[in-house]
């Protein structure tokens, strides 16, 4: 396996164990105490792993704050998540 190829596995990984902690708290309806601390471990796990990218230069860091933009345009036209912000 090559590195791109690890990092790619391991990526995908951990997309799929942030996944199952949104799950959890949706099926407990409690963002609390284990399954927060779960979510937020999850939610580093992957931020990690988007940072290895970057460092790997297999994204790169403009598009992805330029793609950022672009989906916070579109949750704002089809969501209420960023209602309250300007």
């Amino acid at each position: 396996m090559t590195k791109q190829e690890e990092l790619l596995v391991i990526t995908m990984e951990e997309c799929g164990e942030l996944i199952q902690a949104c799950s959890k708290i949706l099926r407990s309806g409690k963002a609390e105490g284990k399954n927060l601390k779960n979510l937020q471990d999850e939610v580093g796990d992957v931020v990690c792993m988007i940072d290895i990218m970057l460092r790997n230069n297999l994204i790169s860091e403009k598009k992805l704050l330029d793609r950022k933009l672009v989906k916070l345009v579109k949750l704002k036209k089809w969501s209420k998540l960023l209602d309250n912000e300007n």
